[in-house]
């Protein structure tokens, strides 16, 4: 009819149901208040960010089959001792493996602790790329730090599969280490900056997750590839999916307004509008009004790792914190390692004990929500003491009953990680909160460290391993008793505020 009125673009077709746009609730930050907690966008924003998470996994961990125990005998008549001088056909026994690092370059007898030393030098690099890359993404933007590890990672990993020499070989896992970091640490503040408040916490745990997929299916990628080269290229040729990262993850708004960008941040934040199908008519006034405030208010004081040791209670929640990390990066490394030495089915073992860490993420969402960062911290501690001091009582049992042990251990500690990094960030005020984190993740990433090197303890005496990760358990459950309990409570924000004590707190457990 002629008298029709034109259709509205959200009324143009009867199967679309998103109607008008909505309104979005104001907050205190200018970021959400523009596009949502949490909508559509983001919940595809992290999916698309948690595929990073695999090879976070799958390059930490892969140590545990490119370094797998291969037995190592001597065919001379006579000599029994294959790293004797009178041994002159040593073999190895390529039944489960046709190739590891261990076979290639002959890491045997003087020569053991060089495996684990690999690996330890992959913790390093670990530590390192976190934070060099945390300083890129502060200075010159999120994206680019992001993109240019997630390809560092993919290139560095497929020179290894060609490494010719064992130097070569941890001169590249190094590289490869160094730029895993990094997507751990620019992915995690990628997502942190782009959702609100009420979800901040769960995406925080679940972030996790996609570790966990990768450290599990390990097994799966070994089983059915029993060349370490070959492993690792089918570990590194996924990060080819990085190139959809081009397109799909833009500059995060919150770091572009930060820096005064805000015609760039205005621009993403209409485009996330659009897609949570919010109003966007009002974002640059806003924006704008909001920028103004910021940059016309006293720049606020911000503190240094030095202040963290400067008054007393900030000072004892510091080196307990720390304490925690060193405990958890420890025990689920070096858990993580030491059960691939237990002998049975390698793959089975690794399997059963990584997938447990699933539902042992799941697990943290509802401990920490219902009985607080604190209570959850001390039970998933004693946890791993109780499997892994049982390990070491039982270094002489049946396989299988040592290797349930050691997967309760790690069970207790895949619960830890998560609550870790939720607590850890609550418990430092507003004004050092990164320098207190990053100093508990470099006191863990030494955990992470030493944690190879204390496996190979166990070819001296079996007990030895899993009784140092157990006493360090230990320490991590006494430690949490001088921490506060901060569910539920307001986070401080100054150093006064950190000093304030209620024994509440301290003393129970709500």
């Amino acid at each position: 009819m002629a008298d029709e009125k034109p259709k509205k673009k959200w009324e143009c077709s009867k199967c679309c149901k998103r109607g008008p746009p909505q309104p979005v609730e104001k907050t205190g930050d200018p970021i959400i208040s523009q596009i949502g907690d949490f909508k559509t966008y983001q919940f595809w924003y992290c999916m698309l960010i948690f595929l990073c998470k695999f090879g976070t996994g799958w390059h930490t961990l892969a140590h545990i089959f490119l370094a797998a125990p291969t037995k190592y005998t001597c065919k001379t008549e006579n000599v029994t001792n294959a790293c004797s001088s009178a041994c002159k056909e040593p073999s190895f026994d390529k039944s489960v493996f046709e190739s590891t690092i261990i076979t290639e370059w002959n890491l045997t007898c003087k020569k053991t602790s060089l495996a684990s030393l690999s690996q330890s030098i992959v913790m390093i690099g670990i530590m390192f790329g976190s934070m060099v890359f945390g300083m890129i993404s502060d200075r010159w933007g999120r994206r680019p730090a992001f993109l240019g590890c997630c390809f560092m990672q993919l290139i560095t990993g497929l020179i290894v599969c060609v490494s010719p020499y064992f130097w070569f070989y941890c001169i590249f896992r190094f590289l490869v280490a160094f730029a895993t970091g990094g997507t751990m640490t620019t992915s995690f503040v990628l997502i942190m900056e782009i959702i609100g408040p009420k979800k901040r916490e769960l995406i925080a745990i679940l972030y996790q997750l996609p570790f966990n997929v990768g450290h599990a299916s390990l097994a799966v990628f070994a089983y059915f590839i029993r060349t370490w080269r070959w492993f690792q290229f089918s570990v590194t040729i996924f990060s080819v999916v990085f190139f959809l990262y081009i397109c799909l993850v833009p500059e995060s708004p919150r770091w572009l307004f930060i820096t005064g960008r805000l015609d760039k941040s205005i621009k993403i934040l209409e485009k996330i509008a659009k897609h949570n199908n919010v109003i966007t008519e009002t974002i640059r006034g806003e924006i704008e009004a909001a920028y103004k405030v910021v940059s016309s208010a006293a720049p606020v004081k911000k503190g240094t790792i030095i202040d963290l040791f400067r008054y007393p209670y900030l000072r004892l929640k510091t080196i307990c914190m720390a304490n925690i990390w060193l405990v958890v990066c420890m025990v689920y490394y070096g858990t993580a390692q030491y059960i691939s030495k237990l002998g049975g089915n390698i793959f089975l073992n690794n399997l059963m004990a990584a997938a447990l860490g699933i539902p042992g993420t799941l697990i943290c969402v509802v401990m920490t929500k219902y009985l607080g960062r604190k209570l959850s911290m001390m039970i998933t501690n004693a946890i791993s003491a109780g499997g892994l001091l049982a390990l070491a009582c039982l270094s002489h049992a049946d396989q299988k009953i040592q290797v349930v042990c050691a997967t309760l251990g790690l069970f207790g500690a895949s619960i830890t990680f998560p609550n870790a990094y939720l607590w850890g960030g609550e418990v430092f005020p507003t004004v050092v909160r990164a320098n207190g984190l990053g100093l508990c993740s470099m006191v863990g990433r030494g955990g992470s460290l030493i944690a190879p090197l204390i496996c190979d303890l166990a070819f001296i005496r079996a007990w030895i391993t899993p009784l140092i990760f157990g006493i360090f358990s230990v320490t991590g459950v006494l430690v949490s008793f001088c921490l506060p309990e901060t569910r539920g409570v307001l986070l401080p924000a100054t150093f006064e505020d950190s000093e304030v004590r209620e024994n509440r707190n301290l003393c129970s457990f709500k």
